[in-house]
């Protein structure tokens, strides 16, 4: 039988405050600011932020970038035992990525209405069919998750 996971809301606000200032980076270089780490018995293996405009590449997401990095710098496709800091609610491509990587925890900020799956548009971590279970956990450090968004689109909305 699986042990119960400790959670520790000090741990996790920490390392959200991490994936806030990742997101101020992608905001400074105009893209939506969405950051992330991933982090592995207390150390961060995997940083990331939002960057598919610069990178021209619809596919690059806070969360999987973090977890390419994550996966390059412990030579593993799998990340068993990991965490996901990700300041906003995992859409479905990001979401089938951290099922395929066996990250064992999401935690995460703000909720995305329009494309969430963790909670917003259904509840993809619990269908029966996925052959590996997330532990998630929404609404670490929510408001300032859903600030700097806000202040960036009010700022993009502004300029017209």
């Amino acid at each position: 039988m699986r042990q119960p996971q400790i959670i520790d809301r000090s741990r996790d606000q920490h390392f959200m405050r991490e994936a806030l200032a990742l997101a101020a980076q992608g905001a400074a270089m105009g893209e939506v600011p969405v950051g992330a780490v991933l982090v592995h018995d207390g150390e961060i293996i995997g940083r990331g932020f939002n960057c598919p405009i610069s990178g021209s590449d619809p596919s690059a997401h806070a969360e999987m970038v973090a977890i390419r990095a994550a996966a390059q710098a412990v030579s593993n496709y799998r990340l068993p035992g990991s965490t996901l800091y990700v300041t906003l609610e995992p859409c479905s491509m990001c979401a089938g990525l951290i099922v395929h990587s066996r990250v064992s925890r999401v935690v995460y900020g703000a909720l995305e209405p329009k494309a969430g799956v963790a909670q917003s548009q259904g509840q993809f971590f619990t269908q029966g069919f996925l052959n590996h279970r997330v532990l998630i956990e929404g609404g670490v450090l929510a408001e300032e998750c859903g600030a700097i968004l806000s202040a960036f689109f009010k700022a993009r909305r502004a300029k017209g």
